[in-house]
């Protein structure tokens, strides 16, 4: 391996995981600087060695979020259960549903949700403190299982998609909204990665040594998001979810 390769799918991970652990969507950049550095692999080898890098990241990240901001395990424990078993279930069905499907009803999604959140100035910047009843276990469970399933047959914004839906449904900040989707994140990716290894799609050389990185960029994007708090994530998110409108429109109408 060459050492100008390997330190730039590092600086690449490292920032993937810094974004990731902040507001999701280190796909974003981790996915395109694998592709451009190793143009040989297969899609498949691509997502699952690029699954194998943020997994690591993301069980860092919500291992320090756990830490310093408070959660239900009730409520951790639905999200997580949920969220794994339909990301399989949608890695199961990936060639049942083409992605030219797909493609322009996220968009539609993710314009919609940039214009709420840009409008509702004090969207996810209120968390309230509420009890955990079954209402609230039962819109987790359902959001877990819609936004899981999606990540195991498509994947793009799945970041965007929890924490929208964490706020929006069950009234918590942007702060909280993060960690219960990094939770969630976690679970979808080893969902991902149970299909993923066994077939022979991870290059573990490159993959362990990004999977460093991504967490010591999870560690930085974490202590930035406690830092500033549910503000500076709006910004984030915001931003984020504006550059995968972005991709997408590029690749649905000029692709």
């Amino acid at each position: 391996m060459e050492l100008e390769l390997i330190m730039t799918l590092v600086f690449f991970a490292f920032c993937a995981g810094a974004i990731d652990a902040a507001v999701g969507g280190g796909g974003l950049v981790q996915i395109p600087a694998l592709m451009g550095a190793l143009p040989q692999l297969a899609p498949a080898t691509v997502f699952g060695t690029n699954k194998l890098a943020s997994i690591c990241g993301t069980a860092s990240a919500a291992f320090s979020y756990l830490r310093q901001v408070s959660l239900s395990w009730k409520l951790l424990l639905v999200v997580g259960v949920c969220a794994f078993g339909s990301s399989f279930l949608g890695a199961a069905s990936v060639s049942l549903v083409p992605t030219e499907v797909l493609k322009p009803m996220v968009l539609v999604m993710l314009i919609v949700i940039a214009i709420y959140t840009f409008l509702k100035k004090q969207f996810g910047q209120v968390h309230f403190q509420q009890q955990i009843t079954r209402k609230v276990l039962i819109l987790a469970g359902v959001g877990s299982l819609l936004i899981g399933f999606y990540d195991g047959i498509f994947g793009p914004g799945t970041g965007s998609f929890f924490i929208f839906y964490f706020i929006r449904y069950l009234k918590v900040d942007f702060l909280h909204a993060s960690a219960l989707s990094k939770i969630a994140n976690f679970m979808t990716n080893f969902a991902a990665l149970s299909f993923f290894i066994p077939t022979g799609h991870v290059l573990f050389s490159y993959g362990l040594i990004m999977a460093v990185a991504n967490v010591i960029g999870a560690v930085v994007g974490v202590k930035l998001a406690l830092k500033y708090g549910s503000g500076f994530i709006r910004i984030l998110f915001l931003i984020l979810v504006t550059v995968l409108i972005g991709r997408l429109s590029y690749q649905i109408f000029l692709g």
